[in-house]
C-alpha cells in the first residue's frame, strides 16, 4: 500500500515538474517574440513634419526620397505639414515628441540655421532638442539682378553699386529670412551699399524683381531658372563652395573674389535621445536611395543636389550654420523687430 502511494506521489511530482517546465517554456517563448517584435523597426507608419507649405521644394524632396525608403523598410512615411513662424512651430512639435523613431522633422537652413539668430524665445534648441539623422539634399542661392542692371558679373555689379550708393534695392522672403541673411553676408564681404526690402514670401519677391521694383535678390534654382532662361533675370554667381551641378557655367561668388555661401538644405532629424540603431537604420536606407539614378534625376529636376553621408556630418553642418549666422548678426548689428 505504501509502495503504491509512494509510486503515485513520485509520478505526480514528475508530472507537476513537466507541467511547470512547459508553462515556463511557453512564457519564455512568448517573451522572446515580444522582445523580437519590439526590436523590429519600423513596424508602423513613420511621420515626417514639413514645416513649410506643401508643394514646395522640401515637400517634393520628401516625397521623392521617402517613397522609396518606405518601400525598402516596409512601412510608409506620412508627410504632415505644420507651418508658421518660419518653421519654428512644426520643429518645436517634433522636439517635444517621443524619441521612438516614428516622428521626424524636415530641417532646413531656416529652422536649423538662421532662426536661432533672428527669433527671440525660439521654442526649441536646434542642438540639444534633436538627433541628426542625415542631410538629404541641398540647393544654393543665386545672385540675381534685373536685366536693366548694367552688370554681367559680380565685379561689374559692385562697380554699379559704388556709383549709385544707397539707390538700389535687394529683396528677400522676409526680414530675417535665409536669403536676407545670405545677402547680408554678401554685403559684409563686399561693403556693398544696397537697401533691403523684405517681402512676405518668395512669390512677391520674384514679382518685384521681374517688375524692376527691386534690382537684385538671392533665390534658388527651382524658382529662378525659368526667368534666367527667358532673359528676365540675370544670374551673376552662385553662393556655394563649388559650382552648382545644374549650372556648371555659372561661377561661384568665391571664384569672383568673395567666398560667400548661402542656400538651404533638406535634412532629417528626430527628437533628442533617438536610439542609435534607429538612426543607423534610417541613415543607411536614405543613403541607399540617394544613390539610385532615378532619384538623383528626380531631385535634379526640382533643382537640388543629393548629399547623404553620416549623421555626424549633418551635426557638424548644423553647428557651422548656427555659428555663421550668429556671427553675422552680431557683427552687422542686425535687428529683426
Amino acid at each position: 500500500m505504501c509502495v503504491c502511494v509512494t509510486s503515485s506521489s513520485r509520478c505526480a511530482k514528475n508530472l507537476f515538474r513537466k507541467f511547470i517546465t512547459l508553462i515556463l517554456a511557453g512564457f519564455a517563448l512568448t517573451g522572446f517574440h515580444t522582445v523580437a517584435g519590439a526590436q523590429q523597426y519600423p513596424n508602423r507608419p513613420i511621420k515626417i513634419i514639413n514645416t513649410f507649405p506643401a508643394g514646395g521644394s522640401g515637400d517634393t524632396v520628401l516625397r521623392v526620397v521617402f517613397e522609396k525608403v518606405g518601400q525598402a523598410l516596409g512601412q510608409p512615411f506620412v508627410i504632415e505639414t505644420r507651418v508658421g513662424a518660419s518653421g519654428a512651430i512644426g520643429t518645436a512639435f517634433v522636439a517635444k515628441s517621443q524619441p521612438d523613431g516614428y516622428t521626424f522633422v524636415l530641417g532646413t537652413a531656416s529652422t536649423f540655421g538662421t532662426n536661432s539668430s533672428t527669433q527671440k524665445n525660439l521654442p526649441y534648441d536646434p542642438i540639444a532638442d534633436f538627433t541628426p539623422v542625415i542631410n538629404i539634399a541641398t540647393t544654393p542661392y543665386f545672385l540675381l539682378v534685373n536685366p536693366n542692371v548694367p552688370s554681367t558679373n559680380l565685379k561689374e555689379f559692385l562697380s554699379h553699386l559704388n556709383a549709385n550708393p544707397g539707390k538700389l534695392n535687394f529683396g528677400s522672403f522676409g526680414l530675417g529670412s535665409s536669403n536676407h541673411l545670405a545677402y547680408e553676408l554678401l554685403k559684409q564681404a563686399t561693403n556693398a551699399d544696397i537697401v533691403h526690402v523684405p517681402y512676405k514670401g518668395g512669390a512677391p519677391q520674384i514679382a518685384a524683381l521681374l517688375s524692376g521694383e527691386i534690382q537684385s535678390s538671392m533665390d534658388v534654382y527651382a524658382t529662378s531658372i525659368m526667368h534666367v532662361r527667358s532673359g528676365r533675370f540675370k544670374v551673376l554667381g552662385v553662393a556655394s563652395a563649388k559650382r552648382f551641378s545644374l549650372t556648371p557655367d555659372v561661377p561661384t561668388l568665391g571664384e569672383q573674389g568673395f567666398p560667400v555661401e548661402g542656400g538651404t538644405f533638406f535634412a532629417l532629424l528626430g527628437p533628442a535621445k533617438l536610439p542609435p540603431e534607429i538612426v543607423a537604420t534610417l541613415n543607411r536606407a536614405v543613403n541607399t536611395v540617394l544613390d539610385m539614378p532615378d532619384v538623383r534625376e528626380r531631385l535634379a529636376a526640382i533643382g537640388v543636389e543629393q548629399v547623404g553621408g553620416s549623421s555626424e556630418v549633418l551635426a557638424s553642418t548644423i553647428r557651422s550654420e548656427l555659428q555663421k549666422w550668429a556671427r553675422l548678426v552680431q557683427v552687422r548689428n542686425l535687428k529683426f523687430e
